[in-house]
């Protein structure tokens, strides 16, 4: 058990944190925030938020490393998918602000799970 990993604590930050976002994708109105407060994203959100919790409190290296990369990666392909109009689109109705956090916490993610 490595709980004292970058990993870990990126994790341990990280999945409280999906899951506040889905609570407060369905308490903020679709209208005035910045982000998609689609009901399918905010699930989404909330589910991932649990796993990763889970796993950061887990301790396993392995599990959390892969959660990092495969979120990551996840989040790359989220802003690819707006841009190109691909899967899942019509569910989680991205905004350009989804798109630029994709960016920004994919890419940081990933690069932790790889390097961290």
């Amino acid at each position: 058990m490595e709980s004292g990993s970058l990993n870990y604590y990126i994790l341990l930050i990280f999945a409280p944190l999906l899951i506040l976002t889905g609570i407060v994708g369905f308490v903020l109105p679709q209208k005035k925030s910045l982000t998609s407060g689609a009901p399918a994203y905010n699930i989404f959100h909330m589910v991932f938020g649990l796993a990763g919790s889970g796993i950061a409190l887990s301790g396993h290296e392995a599990y959390m490393r892969a959660f990092n990369i495969g979120f990551g990666l996840i989040d790359l392909y989220q802003a690819a998918a707006s841009r190109l109009h691909l899967f899942p689109e019509k569910y989680f109705k991205w905004k350009l602000a989804d798109d630029i956090l994709h960016i920004v916490v994919g890419a940081f993610l990933a690069l932790v799970g790889i390097f961290g």
